[in-house]
């Protein structure tokens, strides 16, 4: 696969494709816009993609300090932290401004994709997604061995992603291995919530989910799969990057000192 262009304007335009998708993939339950930064904050889930304000455009740098302000009422206001994810649509004078004012910076991750045409899914399992968002939030809080209270937060965000929302799993009786959420949006089939249960790991279940997910995503028309991942998640790192995943671009959360 031919890298992405390190020309700016290259770069940006891939980086805002992404962004708009993982919005449209993983939605906020309030959207609020202070010029091209967008603020979303979510009351039933403390993720921080659901709870961050997200700068779009890196020439949009006026009155940074007064907009941060506002922001801060509106996260003070449902009771979480101020946090900035940082992609590179936010610019180098706001991620100078948030330093000078010693900022924390934490949790890195990257955005990943995979041409489906590289990849070979004829022997990958034929699985056809839950309708039951209870049964599949059930198996995903287990398998992420997540709070059983996010149920009613995860419910509510699958429930409001707009494109079409494959909710995988798989299972061992009524025991969950391994589950995921992809995405079909257009040409895309986006992962998420990608899990292993933590004594099923290092036996494929992951990975043949993964390729049953994209397998029924590229029967609807999908021809990229992209994914975002903690950097520091050594092993799911591994795994993608042995199916065909290629990085795209990096993004971080800034808070204040002290936060």
């Amino acid at each position: 696969m031919a890298p992405v262009s390190r020309h700016p304007t290259s770069v940006l335009a891939v980086v805002r494709r992404y962004e708009a998708a993982g919005f449209r993939a993983w939605p906020a339950a309030a959207v609020h816009y202070d010029g091209t930064w967008v603020v979303r904050l979510t009351a039933g889930h403390p993720a921080k993609r659901l709870n961050s304000v997200n700068p779009l455009d890196p020439g949009d740098t006026h009155a940074i300090e007064e907009r941060i302000g506002r922001a801060a009422r509106r996260f003070d206001a449902y009771g979480r932290p101020l946090t900035f994810r940082m992609s590179p649509l936010s610019g180098q004078v706001l991620s100078t401004h948030l330093d000078k004012n010693g900022w924390n910076r934490f949790d890195e991750s990257l955005v990943m994709r995979l041409p489906l045409k590289e990849l070979e899914l004829g022997a990958a399992m034929d699985q056809i997604p839950l309708k039951d968002i209870s049964r599949f939030i059930g198996a995903s809080l287990r398998t992420g061995g997540s709070d059983a209270a996010l149920r009613p937060g995860l419910s509510e965000v699958i429930g409001a992603i707009q494109p079409e929302a494959g909710l995988f799993a798989l299972e061992d009786g009524n025991e969950p291995l391994a589950t995921l959420i992809c995405v079909h949006d257009g040409d895309l089939a986006g992962l998420f919530e990608v899990a292993t249960e933590k004594s099923a790991r290092k036996k494929g279940h992951g990975r043949n989910l993964i390729l049953s997910a994209l397998k029924w995503a590229r029967l609807r028309g999908a021809r990229e799969a992209w994914l975002q991942v903690e950097a520091s998640n050594v092993p799911a790192l591994s795994l993608y990057r042995s199916l065909g995943f290629e990085e795209v671009y990096r993004y971080h959360y800034r808070r204040p000192r002290g936060a």
